[in-house]
C-alpha cells in the first residue's frame, strides 16, 4: 500500500514559517586525506580570500578524485553519536537523524522537481524508546531520525549511483567544458580559498602557491548539530567548507564559510539560474547554522573573475525583495515542517519503508519496501550501544 505527500498546491505553506530551531553543534568528526574516519576535527580548514584570475581548470589532471560507489549509510555520523553519548552519559534526543544533504532534499522540494529522490525508513524498539525509526535513502540514500521516536533517513545508494551515472553520461554543448570539468571547477576553488591553520600561523609561501596545490576531496570536515523545524527535533550531520578564523570554543554560533562556485552574472537569464542557485545554498548553510557563504563567480571558460561574500540569513528576504519569486524561504521551512509530521504518522510499525519522489512528480509517495528488519542502515556497534544505554537510563530511573 502506497501513501502520498501532495505537493502542490503549494499556496498552503505560505505565511509565517514554522519554530525553527537554532543549529548547536554537539560533536564533529574528520576524514583525513585518505578519507579515514578520525573522531575529532583534524581535517578543518581556515579560509583566507583566493586571487582573482586563478585559472580554475589548472590541475585537472592530477585531481585525487574519491571513489564514493562504496555504500557508507550513516555509520559515520552513528559512531560520533555513540561517542557523544558516552561521553555525556546520555542520549541525544531526537526525533530525527540523517545527513544534511537529505534534509536539503526536502526543503528544496516544494520549488525544486526536476531531480527526484528515494530513501529508505525502518522502527528500531529498544527499551522505554518503543520505537527507533530509521528512513534511509533518500534516492541516493538518506537517514532520517522521525517524531517521537529516533528515525533514521539515508539516500538509496542504487539510486545515487544511477543519477551519477546519468549525470556522466550527459554530453556538454559544442564549445562548452564538460561535467567532470565543472565539478573539478568546484574543488578547485575550495583548495584556492583554504589554509590549514589559521593565517598567522600559515607561511606567506604556502598562502600564495595555493593554485600549485594538488587537489583532493578526501579530506573533510564534518560538523553534527542538533537542530529542529517546527515540532521536529534532528541530528544533522554534514560537511563544513572553512571557518573564517579559530574555531571558537563553548556553544556560541561558530563563523562557518560555505564555498561556491557560479557562472558570472552577464544578464537576467543569468540571474535567473543564480537566483535558484541561492536556493540551495541558503538550505545547506541554514541546516547547519553556517552564517557566511562566500561565491566564486568564474569566467565561461573557468577563470576565477570576483568573489562575493554573503550572509546566509539574508538570502530568503534578499530574494523576496529583488528576485523574480523562483522560491520563498518560509515556505520551505512549512514545507519541510509538514512532509516531516506526515512521516512520523506514516512509518510505523516493523520493516523497511521507502520514501520515493519521482522526477517532475507532485508526490511524495511512501510505501514498505521490506516487511522485516532495517535493511543494514545501523550498525551493530550502535544497536548494541542503544541497548546497553538504555539498560542504564532505566537502572538510573529505578535508584532515583
Amino acid at each position: 500500500m502506497t501513501t502520498s505527500f501532495d505537493i502542490q498546491p503549494i499556496g498552503r505553506f505560505v505565511g509565517q514559517s514554522a519554530a525553527i530551531k537554532r543549529p548547536r553543534e554537539i560533536a564533529c568528526f574528520s576524514y583525513d586525506d585518505k578519507h579515514q574516519f578520525k573522531l575529532d576535527d583534524s581535517s578543518i580548514r581556515y579560509y583566507y580570500p583566493p586571487t582573482l584570475g586563478a585559472d580554475l581548470s589548472k590541475g585537472f589532471d592530477t585531481f585525487e578524485k574519491m571513489d564514493d560507489t562504496a555504500d557508507d549509510h550513516l555509520d559515520s555520523l552513528l559512531e560520533t553519536i555513540v561517542a557523544h553519548e558516552e561521553k555525556t552519559g546520555s542520549r541525544v534526543e531526537a526525533e530525527f537523524v540523517t545527513w544534511r544533504g537529505m534534509m536539503t532534499k526536502f526543503m528544496a522540494a516544494l520549488f525544486s522537481d526536476r531531480d527526484g529522490f528515494e530513501m529508505n525508513a525502518t522502527l528500531f524498539q529498544v527499551g522505554t524508546h518503543p520505537h527507533l525509526r530509521i528512513l534511509c535513502r533518500l534516492s541516493t540514500t538518506s537517514l532520517i531520525h522521525v517524531a517521537h521516536f529516533d528515525s533514521f533517513i539515508e539516500e538509496n545508494h542504487g539510486y545515487k549511483l544511477q543519477s551519477q551515472r546519468r549525470q556522466s553520461q550527459q554530453v556538454s554543448q559544442p564549445g562548452r567544458p564538460s561535467q567532470d570539468m565543472m565539478s573539478f571547477w568546484g574543488y578547485k576553488f575550495e583548495t584556492l580559498c583554504l589554509l590549514p591553520a589559521p593565517w598567522g600561523e600559515t607561511s606567506r609561501s604556502y598562502i600564495e602557491n595555493r593554485e600549485e596545490e594538488i587537489v583532493n576531496n578526501y579530506a573533510q570536515y564534518c560538523s553534527v548539530v542538533r537542530t529542529g523545524i517546527g515540532n521536529n527535533v534532528m541530528i544533522l550531520g554534514g560537511e563544513v567548507d572553512a571557518v573564517w578564523d579559530c574555531k571558537p570554543t563553548g556553544n556560541g554560533p561558530i563563523n562557518w564559510v560555505e564555498l561556491k562556485t557560479s557562472a558570472d552574472i552577464r544578464g537576467d537569464r543569468d540571474m535567473a539560474t543564480f537566483e535558484r542557485k541561492l536556493m540551495k545554498f541558503w538550505i545547506q548553510s541554514f541546516l547547519l547554522g553556517v552564517p557566511k557563504i562566500i561565491v566564486g563567480f568564474r569566467t565561461p571558460d573557468g577563470f576565477l573573475k570576483r568573489i562575493e561574500e554573503i550572509e546566509t540569513a539574508t538570502i530568503p528576504g534578499t530574494v523576496k525583495r529583488q528576485g523574480r519569486g523562483t522560491w520563498d524561504g518560509n515556505m520551505c521551512i512549512n514545507f519541510a515542517s509538514a512532509l516531516l509530521e506526515f512521516l512520523k504518522a506514516t512509518v510505523t510499525g516493523d520493516g523497511v519503508w521507502r520514501i520515493r519522489r519521482k522526477e517532475h512528480s507532485s508526490t511524495i509517495e511512501v510505501f514498505k519496501q521490506e516487511e522485516t528488519g532495517h535493511g543494514d542502515m545501523l550498525p551493530d556497534d550502535f544497536i548494541n550501544w542503544r541497548i546497553k544505554l538504555s539498560m542504564m537510563e532505566k537502572e538510573k530511573s529505578a535508584t532515583a
